[in-house]
Parts: structure tokens; sequence; C-alpha cells
């Protein structure tokens, strides 16, 4: 796995800009907390030859395994402690016709995993432990984006139509078995992206062309909050993990906002993205914020100062960024550019951080 990044590339990065100095009760120091090094370290880069993208990257609830798809119909999961040598990676296939865009894993099963693609309009049902697919759903439309609820129970999702839908896990009337069901809410509902909050009472819906992040109660849909957030469309949200202090949102304006979840009011702006943002992802003890956007960086800020500490250059813009469960790791991917009398471009994950 290359530690280098190409220079041309590197120099298109621009320098992270420093705010003014935060409040002294707000920094690390005041707190008693030690500050990770970021700047210690190196992004780690998988090459993959291939004419499209990994779009999307994420990891089982134990952190153990990590898992890309996007290029074709085969998602891989590699166990990065071991290795992410490209060979190492376990290959699951047979679930999808087409190519497979977005992985999501059962939050209280390390083994258990569901992919989507938008071509064959499919969601498949995947164990770890087995090579085959245990569930394969047809559904009439496209599916974008997935997340589970956090007991594992329902499973909502994005269309390319930008409609919400529901799958629910249980028994189907004399059935004897359990298996996933697709929801008799009828997709009335508009929304981009949508996951559930931490306690699963609630929903967290943006819209591509909405200034506003809509919040509603589950299973009744009723609208909770609807802060303004961004000019011009809320594109990604993330939950603090500690018991949900901070909802952070991002948009088409570069702007991320933080959200005081007592007062639903906007805590604090960061503005050190130049670029429209992609994907935000909280460490694992929320004290850290990876912020994933249109250019060829992944920039790290401090949640309680939205101070900007680090500025991680990659391969190519990242569509995604997602944080270890319980390391200061975070992986991302992509797929480099094509260059005038430069090399063919290659589908990219990478990690970045200590402890893997």
């Amino acid at each position: 796995m290359s530690s280098q990044v190409n220079s041309k590339e590197e120099e298109e990065v621009a320098p992270l800009q420093r705010p003014p100095s935060p409040p002294l009760h707000t920094t690390f120091a005041a707190r008693g907390l030690h500050a990770q090094n970021f700047p210690a370290h190196k992004p780690r880069d998988l090459r993959i030859p291939s004419p499209q993208a990994i779009t999307h990257v994420a990891w089982s609830c134990d952190g153990k395994r990590l898992a890309g798809v996007g290029i074709d119909k085969i998602t891989r999961i590699w166990t990065p402690e071991t290795s992410m040598e490209s060979r190492a990676a376990t290959h699951f296939s047979g679930g999808h016709s087409d190519d497979v865009d977005y992985i999501s894993w059962n939050p209280t099963h390390p083994e258990l995993f569901c992919t989507s693609s938008q071509k064959d309009r499919r969601i498949v049902f995947w164990d770890a432990r087995q090579s085959r697919h245990t569930q394969q759903i047809t559904l009439k439309i496209s599916p974008v984006q997935t997340n589970y609820s956090p007991d594992s129970r329902a499973l909502i999702f994005t269309s390319a139509g930008h409609q919400l839908f529901f799958l629910t896990y249980g028994k189907d009337g004399d059935a004897t078995k359990e298996q996933w069901h697709l929801s008799d809410k009828d997709g009335s509902i508009v929304a981009s992206t949508a996951m559930f909050n931490h306690v699963g009472d609630g929903i967290i819906l943006t819209h591509h062309s909405e200034h506003s992040v809509r919040v509603m109660d589950y299973p009744t849909l009723t609208l909770r909050e609807s802060p303004a957030a961004h000019v011009g469309g809320c594109v990604a949200v993330a939950l603090d993990p500690r018991g949900g202090a901070y909802l952070a949102s991002g948009g088409y304006d570069s702007i991320v906002n933080m959200f005081d979840l007592s007062e639903w009011i906007c805590a604090r702006t960061i503005s050190t993205c130049e670029n429209a943002i992609n994907a935000l992802s909280f460490s694992y003890d929320g004290e850290y914020l990876a912020i994933a956007n249109t250019g060829p960086y992944i920039d790290i800020c401090a949640t309680e100062t939205g101070a900007p500490l680090h500025r991680v250059p990659a391969l190519a813009p990242s569509p995604t960024v997602t944080w270890h469960p319980s390391k200061y790791v975070f992986a991302y991917c992509g797929q480099t550019k094509l260059r005038e009398g430069g090399p063919p471009p290659v589908a990219v994950i990478s990690l970045f951080g200590g402890g893997i």
C-alpha cells in the first residue's frame, strides 16, 4: 500500500486557513484531553486498476472489516489490521447483476451487511461468514443510500428520484423465518440522504435542493424540527456519537454547520473548505470531524471549537469519509483524474491515522 501522494496533486491542495483562536475553555488542554497529532501521519493509498471509482466505503460495527464498492458487481472486504493489499480482499458476488453503489453494515452484528445498486435496482443482504447472499430484494426504483436503525430491525433508503422508502425485518404472515420486507410507507417523503438517530425514534433527512435539515419522528414520520442550514442545498449530515450532542450538516455552499441538539441552534460554523461538501463523519469519541468534499483533500476539525487541525491530501475527491468505530483512523475513496500524457485513472481506497 503506497503512502506517497502524487506531487502535482499535492500542489493543488490549498493550505488550511486558520480562523481566530477559540474560547480557552473549549480547547483540548482546558478539558484535560490530549490532542491527536494528525500531521504525523501519512495517507495509505490502495490503487485498483479500474475505469470506475470506488463510490463507498464502510467499517463493520466492530471495526475489524472495511468494505468497498463501486467499480463492478463485487463487494470487496478487507481486514485492515492484516492487510490492505488488493489480493487480500474477500470478494462477495452473485447478488447483483450490475455495479454495486453502496454498502451498510448491520450495527448489531459485525458479520452482516447489505449492498445496493442503482442500475439493477436491488438491495442485497449478506453474511460475511458465507459467500452467497442471504436475501435479495428487487425494487421498482433505484436505491442510492441505505441506513440501518440502531436495533437493525429497520432499514431506510433513498432513491435516485429523491424519495424515502423503508424496509422492516420480521415474519410475514404465516412465515416461520424472519426476513426483510418492503414497508407500506409509500415514498411520498422527499429526501436525498436519510439516517436514523442514535435511539431509533427519529430520522434525519436532507435534500439536495432544500436549505434546511428535516428531523422526523419514527415511525410516525411527524416533522419534529426543520432548522435552516445551507444556501443552495444540504447534502450531508453526521451525528455526534456522544449521545447526539451535535448534528453536523454540510452543503453545496462549502460550509459545515454544527447544531446543538438541545436547542436546535447552530452552535458554530466551519468554513475552512473551499469546495462543496460530500460527506461528514465524527470520530468514535466525537472530538473530531472529518470533512470530505469535491476537492482533493479531507479536512479534520475539532468538534468543540470548529478549529481546523489538519488537511489530508487525497489522490482524488472522495464521495465519502468514515471514521473507525474505536480508533483515530478514517477511510475514504474515489478515482484519480485522467491527466494529459499521464497514466489512466485508477480507483482508490485510502486510510489515514494511527492504530492500524
